[in-house]
């Protein structure tokens, strides 16, 4: 599937724009921002700058004040800038009358993801579910069109240039275009849901997370397998299942799309049947990325979407990932500041909240294949446990190979 950013916006250079909020202190907007310059950088853009405000609520109008956009203005003037990416998603009317001020390409934080997702698809299933999560999220933007959507068909579906004006004509092909993407869809989840049941009944286990955490270089290293894996967003997209077996015990173990603050509700539910694996799974493997400074926001972000996708609470293993990676710079003997992420040893960070956890949670690293036979460990017991439950009478077969495993 085409998609418009990478097509017409590679290597072009862009500001970033984020707004300090009664909802979000300027700490959280730098770290947002930081991570739009990865979504950003990701899609083959250039953030330059990042421009901030502090409002009580984003501006109805112009999202930013109005002194504000004159000053985004006069940078990207300045600077020969055509593109601005905003960290929250724009109403048709703000886009409208930003694009109308700053006369440039506008981007927000759902479409910079939506595009993405959109390169990141291989399977035709991922590319039907995107383009429409695409087309609803162009639904109510539709005074924006200006191109021959009855061409568009399997290809890039956003913001491409100046033309056609009939806006009920595309209102009505686009609705059209949604009903038979989700009609393609019902058809293919009822081949997936066969293909599920198929499997038998074997444990399920899926490994979830904020994205770019390790999860797919997890996923590599428990089944030996070459899943791709690399340090950007969303790296991989289509769900990938694999059967693996430790000391005997065969279980699937599946490698779900990573989440991220802000993900559009739309994108969830296109994405239904690749989060199915979530909802069918026994076990949860919820893989945290421990070096990031805000990683139990990260945690949060995680368990409300799984909330969203999922009531039913599942037995989860917390594995804190990147331990290689944490560093902190420890306190002057004079400092009687309180201790903070940035300078608490991991011993010390271990002894917090997540000393409560117990059996619950586990510190590794991918990487560096550190404590990497502690976690088949921990997965072995939770998923003989499951096992037990669902055929009890192979309890003694368990009893038999740890017995033999002890005497070893």
């Amino acid at each position: 599937m085409r998609d418009f950013i990478i097509s017409e916006s590679k290597n072009k250079e862009a500001v970033l724009v984020g707004l300090i909020t009664q909802y979000q202190t300027e700490e959280q907007v730098n770290e947002y921002l930081d991570e739009l310059a990865f979504l950003a950088e990701t899609a083959g853009i250039i953030p330059v700058k990042n421009f901030t405000q502090k409002l009580e609520h984003s501006n109805p109008v112009t999202f930013v004040g109005t002194g504000k956009l004159q000053e985004i203005k006069q940078y990207m003037e300045d600077n020969e800038i055509d593109l601005v990416i905003f960290d929250d998603e724009l109403s048709p009317k703000q886009i409208r009358n930003i694009e109308k001020e700053l006369q440039v390409k506008i981007l927000d934080r759902t479409s910079l993801i939506l595009d993405i997702f959109a390169m990141r698809a291989q399977t035709a299933y991922a590319k039907t579910q995107v383009e429409l999560a695409q087309y609803q999220y162009l639904l109510p933007r539709l005074t924006r069109m200006w191109t021959h959507l009855d061409r568009q068909r399997g290809g890039g579906v956003m913001m491409r240039g100046v033309g056609e004006t009939q806006l009920e004509t595309d209102r009505r092909i686009i609705l059209n275009k949604i009903a038979l993407l989700k009609e393609e869809l019902k058809n293919i989840d009822k081949q997936m849901a066969s293909q599920r049941k198929n499997r038998g009944k074997m444990v399920r286990v899926a490994l979830v997370g904020y994205t770019n955490v390790g999860k797919s270089t997890l996923m590599n290293l428990l089944s030996k397998s070459e899943v791709f894996a690399e340090n950007k967003l969303f790296a991989t997209l289509d769900t990938t299942v694999r059967k693996v077996i430790i000391d005997n015990l065969p279980f699937l173990l599946s490698d779900t799309v990573g989440f991220i603050r802000k993900l559009p509700t739309h994108l969830v539910e296109s994405f239904k049947s690749t989060l199915d694996e979530v909802r069918e799974a026994d076990l949860l493997v919820h893989v945290v990325d421990i070096s990031h400074p805000n990683f139990e926001e990260q945690i949060e972000v995680v368990n409300k979407t799984l909330l969203e996708i999922d009531k039913e609470e599942k037995p989860t293993i917390l594995v804190f990932n990147k331990v290689d990676a944490f560093t902190y710079t420890p306190k002057d003997e004079d400092d009687l500041t309180p201790a903070t992420k940035e300078n608490i040893s991991l011993e010390e960070l271990e002894k917090s909240w997540m000393h409560k956890l117990h059996d619950d949670c586990i510190f590794i690293s991918a990487k560096q294949k550190i404590n990497i036979d502690e976690l088949k460990k921990k997965v072995y017991e939770r998923v003989k446990a499951i096992h037990i439950e669902r055929y009890p009478y192979n309890d003694f077969l368990f009893q038999k190979y740890d017995d033999e495993a002890n005497d070893a």
